[in-house]
């Protein structure tokens, strides 16, 4: 799933779409906003705002570690 996907998605439905994903599916959603984020684009607020959401999902899953979950995902994947 591209950032442009994420962004096109009503935010409700997005945080809806969250819950159900797997971990995967949350950190690899959580690495396009990231990398989208970086660019120089028009949509920087929006795009931080479905970063918050994807971190507070981490946060739900992995309570009490600060992202190093996604942080230690991000780590093995190797084309990123």
């Amino acid at each position: 799933m591209t950032a442009q996907d994420i962004l096109k998605e009503d935010v409700s439905d997005f945080a809806s779409r969250l819950e159900a994903m797997t971990s995967d599916e949350v950190f690899a959603a959580m690495s396009s906003l990231e990398k989208h984020s970086e660019d120089d684009v028009d949509d920087r607020e929006e795009t931080l705002s479905r970063i918050a959401l994807v971190e507070d999902e981490i946060e739900r899953r992995f309570p009490g570690q600060k992202l190093a979950s996604y942080r230690d995902w991000k780590q093995d994947q190797p084309l990123l």
